[in-house]
């Protein structure tokens, strides 16, 4: 059989890649929610092997996790659903105080003789297009979750599955003893990963809350819920969760406030992106600020609102599976922050 050359070869991959994201766009109404089920039962994995480790039977064990999953969730949708509805009716309201806002700004700069026009500056930066994106994220989520019954089925098959994949591995793999480390070194470096970001991420949202709560910004739960789900996508996801929030507060409340908020927004994320993350989860497990602005828009495109929130759990899925083969090794350190050479 002769063997293709090198750019023969680079072609069928290109060609290869163009057809698999094009059946994920085309699928996309299946393969969120699929996802979606795969994330969760990922990070209840962990929780699902030590209730077995302490004796509870398999299936009592899987219905315990679910049942805990149906409960935040019904809680969390009763919180947050009224404040979504009532914050997507107002948002013409609130984007003509941004532009009221944006005249006063221009009104003062022009007495130091700066003069900007009011259209042109409007027409490439509308502060309003920011509270859209806020919206429209989280009611692509809320549509998504409609599905919840499916996704959760979905779920409860994979947990129940998961105690025997290893088995089924042993079985199948021609080589188990050699191949069973990599599978067992990439499924714990992404259930650690999921487990520990998840939980940050939880803190980072009821920390953001209760500070918008305190200062007295409107609808502090919607904006926790988003400063959770965004805390997935790091550097760039804390200033996209902060930005709606901000300028809520500046329109509702005043400037200092919203001064305020934007403390509260980097304070939480410096300390919990600098100094508790990188204690528990381990600096080798980062990616680059390129890398991640890229997952966000690649799968942003492709998934829609959930493909920006799962964008980065989703590369680091890839890379951390990259870094368990030494072939492939290097292209998880391209992938990696500068940092990651410097250990």
């Amino acid at each position: 059989m002769t063997q293709l050359s090198t750019p023969l070869k680079a072609l069928f991959v290109g060609a290869a890649f163009v057809v698999i994201v094009a059946g994920m766009r085309t699928a996309e109404a299946v393969l969120v929610p699929f996802l979606l089920s795969v994330f969760i039962a990922v990070i209840s994995t962990p929780f699902l092997f030590w209730l077995q480790r302490v004796r509870v039977p398999s299936t009592v064990a899987v219905f315990l996790i679910i049942g805990v999953i149906v409960a935040l969730a019904i809680g969390l949708g009763v919180l947050v659903s009224n404040s979504l509805d009532d914050f997507i009716s107002n948002l013409p309201i609130y984007e003509l105080r941004l532009r009221d806002e944006m005249v006063l700004v221009l009104d003062w700069l022009s007495k130091f003789g700066i003069e900007i026009s009011r259209d042109g500056l409007l027409e490439y930066f509308d502060p309003g297009k920011a509270m859209q994106l806020a919206g429209s994220t989280l009611k692509g989520v809320g549509n998504v979750l409609s599905n919840i019954f499916l996704i959760l089925l979905t779920v409860v098959f994979i947990l129940f599955e998961a105690s025997g994949f290893r088995a089924k591995l042993q079985t199948i793999l021609a080589d188990p003893d050699r191949s069973l480390p990599h599978f067992s070194r990439f499924s714990d470096t992404l259930k650690q990963y999921m487990v520990i970001k998840t939980l940050v991420s939880i803190a980072t949202g009821i920390i953001i809350a209760v500070w918008l709560a305190i200062l007295g910004v409107d609808y502090p739960l919607l904006w926790g819920v988003l400063a959770f789900a965004l805390n997935y996508v790091p550097n760039i996801g804390s200033i996209i969760a902060a930005v709606p929030a901000v300028l809520l507060a500046l329109i509702q409340v005043g400037g200092q406030t919203a001064i305020l908020a934007a403390i509260g927004y980097v304070v939480v994320n410096l300390v919990m992106g600098n100094a508790v993350e990188p204690r528990f989860m381990g600096r080798h497990l980062g990616l680059s600020t390129l890398v991640v602005f890229l997952s966000l828009v690649f799968w942003g495109w492709v998934l829609g609102p959930v493909g920006m929130l799962l964008s980065v759990p989703l590369t680091m899925t890839v890379k951390i599976a990259l870094e368990s083969q030494e072939d492939t090794k290097w292209i998880a350190v391209m992938l990696g922050p500068q940092k990651e050479l410097a250990d």
